[in-house]
């Protein structure tokens, strides 16, 4: 069983940045590639950044790229978001999440395990 448990959300102004961690249970940690999504009030989850099983390869979906930065520590079973640039279109849920694949995927049916999620807010 793996457990995957968010913090690091909260409440900013437009401009500021946040940290987001996600801290993972289980040995096989390190084999799989992680991901971050996040959900609007009213819209559908949508992925935001995901992260090889090394760290070597990322993805990032346009909305975020050059403002946000995924990457991971295996040693600790961590993975993080470094959130810069902050928009209020950022304003969303967060959830962090475990890929079935040692290669990130963007589409979520790849990933298997999810968080609880976060709430970031972003005023303006």
């Amino acid at each position: 069983q793996v457990h995957l448990v968010e913090s690091g959300g909260g409440l900013v102004q437009a401009g500021g940045s946040l940290r987001l961690s996600c801290a993972a249970s289980g040995r096989t940690f390190s084999s799989y590639a992680m991901g971050w999504f996040r959900q609007a009030p009213g819209k559908e989850r949508d992925i935001v950044a995901a992260i090889s099983w090394s760290g070597d390869s990322k993805y990032y979906a346009d909305s975020v790229k050059g403002r946000f930065t995924i990457s991971r520590d295996n040693a600790k079973n961590m993975v993080y978001l470094q959130m810069n640039s902050l928009k209020p279109e950022d304003t969303a849920v967060y959830y962090c999440a475990r890929s079935q694949r040692s290669m990130w995927s963007q589409y979520q049916f790849e990933y298997d395990y999810w968080g609880q999620g976060t709430q970031v807010t972003v005023s303006s």
